[in-house]
């Protein structure tokens, strides 16, 4: 069932892509991974980016996902979706609907799926400077990896805040931001991207990447802060 959720979140971004694709950007990231919290390994990962912009409308879809293997079996393996709509209702103002979907076989969760809506704000608008924020209400649907232990599967009504920060400090380097949290009433999940990004030759960068994921109430025996930190080659277009 949760595969079913996951391909009908991400299929119909691919069928759009196919058809109107002249009007998307994207970018797709190759690297070396370092993982810390409930797995400690270092592997692959991949992950692509695509945004379409007609005004008024925005689209962001973001895929990644990564596995490890050791002579024990596998050691990590995480897969992350998500889909972002915005529709700009004035300078500066927006609505926007969320859905996003984690599957995290070694955080004690067999997944997590959110879908949220609500009001966002570019805050600031620069040729080398973006900044916008967003909040809304959500729902929530967690479902715990082993039952036997004690821990039971939640839904519950959560409150969604996301902050967008980029900075081009130069002609071919770039800070990115991104801060998250989906609160409710049992459980808060945060997460904040931190990237630097520097362009190679042409459409080619290098990106260094540093995340942290917090989750508040977890199942026994598992962290809350789960970290990664990759090295990556990035291909924009």
């Amino acid at each position: 069932m949760k595969y079913l959720a996951f391909a009908v979140l991400i299929f119909p971004c691919f069928v759009n892509a196919a058809v109107d694709g002249d009007v998307w950007s994207g970018e797709f990231e190759l690297g070396y991974v370092a993982t810390g919290g409930n797995t400690n390994e270092s592997s692959l990962k991949s992950k692509i980016d695509l945004r379409r912009e007609v005004e008024p409308w925005r689209y962001e879809i973001h895929l990644e996902g990564y596995n490890a293997e050791s002579d024990s079996g596998r050691s990590a393996e995480k897969y992350f979706a998500s889909n972002r709509l915005a529709y700009t209702i004035s300078d500066g103002h927006y609505v926007f609907g969320y859905a996003g979907y984690e599957d995290d076989r070694f955080s004690g969760f067999d997944y997590q799926a959110t879908v949220a809506a609500g009001y966002g704000r570019r805050l600031l608008q620069r040729p080398d400077m973006k900044w916008e924020a967003e909040i809304g209400p959500g729902y929530r649907v967690t479902k715990v990896g082993d039952t036997t232990q004690g821990e039971e599967d939640s839904e519950e009504a959560i409150l969604r805040l996301f902050s967008k920060y980029r900075w081009d400090f130069s002609e071919t380097a770039s800070y990115l931001q991104e801060l998250s949290m989906d609160k409710g009433g049992d459980n808060t999940v945060s997460k904040s991207v931190s990237a630097l990004k520097s362009r190679i030759i042409g459409n080619l960068a290098m990106k260094l990447t540093y995340t942290v994921e917090y989750t508040q109430d977890v199942p026994n025996n598992k962290k809350h802060a789960d970290t990664e930190t990759a090295v990556s080659l990035a291909y924009e277009w």
